[in-house]
């Protein structure tokens, strides 16, 4: 299910400050540079913001893929998180992106929304939309995390 861009900052101050600290603890240093900001969060939903930067455009002036889908895994680490009441060692096992239009360059930025569709003992399952800042969906992933 695709959600439209919603208002900023959702969620209990502690909840967004306790995922925006994890991103800046858990992650790898490229990670970090994506500048990603928690925006919303929920019992099994994260929304981020990544804002466009010169580091991130590719030729022909638009977001490259590799950031949004580094993107869209790191917010589902995050939404898995506001299931588990914490962070909890696990990995990707699956990540599709299916790109439906380019994030101009020259935008602000992108929302990234990720949901927990399943959430087992050993597996969970997502889905996560990504929106260019005037709201059109650019991007639809699925994915698959193995809880270690």
């Amino acid at each position: 299910m695709i959600a439209p861009p919603s208002p900023p900052s959702q969620g209990s101050a502690a909840d967004l400050d306790m995922l925006q600290a994890a991103l800046d603890q858990l992650f790898a240093p490229w990670v970090r540079q994506l500048n990603l900001q928690v925006k919303e969060a929920q019992a099994g939903e994260v929304s981020l913001w990544m804002p466009v930067s010169p580091l991130l455009a590719r030729e022909g002036g638009t977001l490259c893929g590799q950031s949004l889908m580094a993107a869209a895994d790191t917010a589902m680490v995050l939404a898995v998180m506001t299931r588990l009441g914490g962070f909890k060692p696990m990995t990707t096992v699956q990540l599709q992106t299916s790109f439906l239009r380019a994030v101009p360059g020259d935008s602000a930025g992108a929302r990234i929304v990720a949901r927990v569709l399943k959430l087992g003992r050993s597996l969970a399952f997502g889905e996560i939309s990504i929106f260019s800042a005037d709201g059109q969906l650019c991007a639809q992933s699925t994915t698959t995390y193995a809880l270690l």
